[in-house]
């Protein structure tokens, strides 16, 4: 008997050592307790597939421990303002549910999500509620990321450069500041009445830049002026930062020449590069000049030239053909150089004959993806004309 019941106690504590052993195995590396940072970065369909989400769960072990719920969206239907809140939601089982407020109109915002896995991914179903917006969730496929990647990812790039070395990279005429979001009105009110021309695209605040807390507001101006007016900027409230940007400057229509002959003094003899410029273009597009106009606030050259439409000689129709110039040092803080970019020509075609007219509609030029009109060697020319130099797009040099 005594020994029935040694062996039986063998066998149990096999058993019991074989299931432990096994349980081991089953379990993570990482310690009991221990925290797991998953993130969502979208919720697919919320909001019509109009809302910016970031959902930051803590989980311990396969359950979520705690989340924040980050949303930004349009304000109104079909607007471009955008609201957000930050929800912070307690977990109860699947279930994930929170109270707050939106940071801009100030409404009331409850959240209640039910959370299920599904293979790899997950589905989301609930309601949010904004104010007196009801949006119905229901999302699947969703999947999550670590915490290393969510923050690799969360860099952003205005193109801002406070102090380039040249302007390779950013444009002379083509200035930015970074602003605190609590200082955007008075800055820009500040900016009324002087000789700029400021983005309307950089007055719409992004997501991304409501979660920074700033904004970059992007202006035009003369280049002559561009680094005082920087200096300027810095000076501001609210302002972070402020140097030049990406603008209209392309380097392969770009040529670089001596300024020596080009300056009276510290200043450009405009109407003599007008006038070499016009020059020049009159041969290569065939055509005679009409206008040539600087523009005070960004320091753009506009030339407009005239030539009989080639579309049906008969018709005696004619080509306007504008192109818009830039001069500028080829680097900030001075320079015995000087770079002028012209843009491609913008053709448009009318009746001006004498008597009736024939009116004519282009539907081609509303196409954002229209092909640009050949300029007859344009940018050739001026660099023979100006004894100038060519960008090397390979070698990242002037050539």
């Amino acid at each position: 008997m005594r020994a029935i019941l040694v062996c039986l106690i063998g066998l149990t504590m096999t058993a019991c050592c074989g299931l432990a052993l096994a349980e081991t195995k089953l379990l993570p590396k990482a310690a009991p307790g221990a925290n797991d940072v998953r993130y969502f970065t979208s919720i697919d369909g919320l909001m019509e597939g109009n809302a910016d989400v970031i959902l930051k769960e803590t989980r311990q072990g396969n359950n979520v421990a705690s989340a924040v719920l980050d949303v930004c969206y349009p304000a109104e239907k079909g607007s471009d303002r955008k609201d957000r809140f930050i929800a912070n939601l307690s977990a109860n089982g699947q279930t994930l549910s929170g109270t707050t407020q939106s940071l801009g109109d100030k409404l009331p915002v409850a959240v209640k999500l039910a959370q299920k896995p599904s293979g790899e991914t997950f589905e989301f179903r609930g309601q949010i509620s904004i104010g007196q917006t009801v949006v119905e969730v229901t999302s699947s496929d969703n999947s999550d990321v670590s915490e290393k990647e969510f923050l690799d990812n969360q860099s952003t790039d205005d193109g801002l450069i406070e102090a380039p070395k040249d302007f390779s990279e950013v444009s002379p005429e083509s200035v930015g500041a970074r602003v605190k979001l609590e200082a955007i009105t008075d800055f820009l009110k500040s900016l009324k009445g002087q000789d700029l021309e400021v983005s309307l695209g950089s007055l719409t605040i992004s997501c991304d830049a409501l979660r920074a807390g700033r904004q970059t507001i992007n202006i035009n101006v003369d280049p002559d002026r561009a680094a005082a007016l920087i200096a300027k900027l810095k000076a501001s409230p609210g302002v972070v930062a402020a140097g030049w940007t990406s603008g209209i400057v392309e380097l392969d229509r770009a040529i670089r020449f001596s300024a020596a002959d080009w300056r009276d003094g510290d200043r450009l003899n405009r109407d003599k590069l007008a006038a070499t410029i016009t020059q020049v273009l009159t041969k290569t597009l065939a055509a005679k000049s009409a206008a040539a106009a600087w523009n005070a606030n960004n320091g753009k050259l506009k030339l407009t030239f005239k030539r009989p439409s080639r579309l049906l000689p008969a018709l005696d129709l004619t080509d306007t053909v504008e192109v818009t110039a830039l001069v500028a040092p080829d680097r900030p803080g001075g320079s015995d150089r000087l770079m002028l970019w012209i843009g491609n020509p913008v053709i448009s075609t009318t009746d001006e004959a004498v008597g009736s007219k024939l009116n004519l509609a282009d539907e081609a030029a509303g196409e954002e993806e229209a092909e640009p009109k050949d300029d007859n060697g344009s940018v050739d020319a001026l660099a023979k004309e100006f004894k100038g130099q060519r960008w090397d797009a390979d070698k990242s040099v002037w050539k």
